[in-house]
């Protein structure tokens, strides 16, 4: 059996998204295994060696927040792990506040929220970026940031948050949300918890947003996501 992606989601609706069918296009020989392990303190994850690749998506606790959730010391322990074996990895919003924490990086809680479609600026190359061109619109959607790791490479950034986006070796750390479509959008905007956060922050219009900027994005973000998806199949990055 060929070995699998393992998605580590941490709410309900942080799911892959736009992601789950490029893999399914791109890799539909790489089995996809989900796993939900926030209240266990040894949660029985596999090895960098048995995995095809690593998923780690967002949600709603802080990177640090051991006590609330005692499964991230041993995912951010796979994180580390899995960058030494050089297994390819995609780690969105807390999922790359995670991995950052897991290379030595500091995350600040609060530093600054953004929820909503706006430009990010690429400063570095990347093959699952680069199709996006040199200053697209994405969804933000936090208030923690965290820094660069030692020996990363920055990839964007913001003016509100200086790391949107690292590689570091195997691993790419997004801090937005390359994998929204419209039906994850469309959970998003139901659940109570996310609804709340965006009353609390006064943003009205984000499905006007959306309307707006994915018809662009989805395309070019399907392209980028397929260079990840074909790092999976082919057991690592080939050379850009």
């Amino acid at each position: 059996m060929a070995r699998p992606v393992l998605v580590l989601q941490h709410a309900p609706w942080e799911r892959p998204g736009l992601l789950a069918g490029v893999l399914e296009q791109a890799a539909p020989e790489v089995p996809v295994v989900t796993r939900t392990v926030l209240h266990d303190a040894r949660p029985d994850l596999p090895l960098p060696r048995d995995l095809a690749g690593l998923i780690v998506m967002g949600g709603p606790m802080n990177a640090d927040d051991d006590a609330g959730f005692p499964d991230l010391a041993a995912e951010r322990r796979l994180l580390a792990a899995a960058v030494e074996a050089e297994v390819p990895v995609l780690a969105v919003c807390l999922g790359m506040q995670l991995l950052a924490r897991a290379l030595g990086a500091t995350v600040h809680a609060g530093a600054g929220t953004e929820i909503g479609f706006t430009p990010v600026d690429l400063v570095g190359d990347d093959p699952v970026l680069a199709p996006l061109g040199p200053r697209p619109t994405v969804l933000h959607w936090h208030s923690d940031a965290a820094e660069l790791p030692v020996g990363a490479t920055l990839l964007a950034s913001t003016p509100a948050t200086s790391v949107q986006a690292f590689r570091a070796g195997s691993a790419l750390g997004l801090q937005f949300h390359l994998e929204m479509d419209q039906p994850l959008l469309a959970e998003w905007l139901t659940a109570p918890p996310m609804a709340a956060e965006m009353a609390r922050h006064g943003v009205t219009d984000l499905r006007e947003q959306a309307a707006a900027a994915l018809p662009t994005l989805t395309p070019r973000a399907s392209v980028g996501l397929a260079a990840f998806a074909h790092a999976v199949r082919d057991q690592g990055w080939r050379p850009s």
